[in-house]
C-alpha cells in the first residue's frame, strides 16, 4: 500500500486551523477555496467534494477527535475509485502561535499515490495561504 505524507508549518494558531479542518462538510472549501469549489453532505457521515479540475470525490468520515485535533476520512466513490483509501489530517501546536499540519493518505493501488501526492501539495499551498502564511516544508 502506498502512503503519502505531507507536513507543513502554518502561521496560524492550532484552534484556528482545527476549526476549519474539523468542519467535515464545509472544511474543504474553507481550507482551500478555489482549489476546492464545493463540498456538500451526502448522508450522515459522507460528503461530496468537487475540485477545480473537475475531480469529484465522495468521502466518508472515519473519526473526528477534538482532543487530538485529528480527522480521518476515506474516499468511497466519485472520480477516483481506489480499492482502499484512508487519510488523516492532524494539527499539532508548533510554538509561537503556529501549527504543524500533518496529512497522511494511504491508498491502493499504489499507482494512485503520485497523483494524490501532487493534489495534496497543491491543496497545502492554498491551505497555507488561506491562513495568511507560507508553508515551511515538513516531509
Amino acid at each position: 500500500m502506498a502512503s503519502v505524507t505531507r507536513e507543513i508549518i502554518i502561521e496560524a494558531a492550532p484552534a484556528a486551523v482545527w476549526a476549519a479542518i474539523s468542519d467535515f462538510i464545509e472544511g474543504p472549501v474553507r481550507m482551500a477555496p478555489g482549489f476546492v469549489t464545493d463540498s456538500r453532505p451526502d448522508g450522515p457521515d459522507t460528503r461530496v467534494v468537487t475540485f477545480a479540475d473537475g475531480t469529484v470525490l465522495r468521502e466518508r468520515l472515519v473519526a473526528l477527535d477534538h482532543d487530538a485535533l485529528r480527522l480521518a476520512y476515506a474516499v468511497v466513490g466519485g472520480s477516483l475509485r481506489p480499492t482502499h483509501d484512508n487519510a488523516s489530517m492532524q494539527v499539532v501546536p508548533h510554538g509561537d502561535g503556529r501549527s504543524r499540519f500533518v496529512w497522511i493518505h494511504d491508498v491502493l493501488p499504489d499507482a494512485l499515490a503520485p497523483g494524490i501526492g501532487a493534489a495534496m501539495d497543491h491543496g497545502l499551498a492554498v491551505f497555507a495561504g488561506t491562513f495568511g502564511g507560507r508553508p515551511t516544508p515538513g516531509r
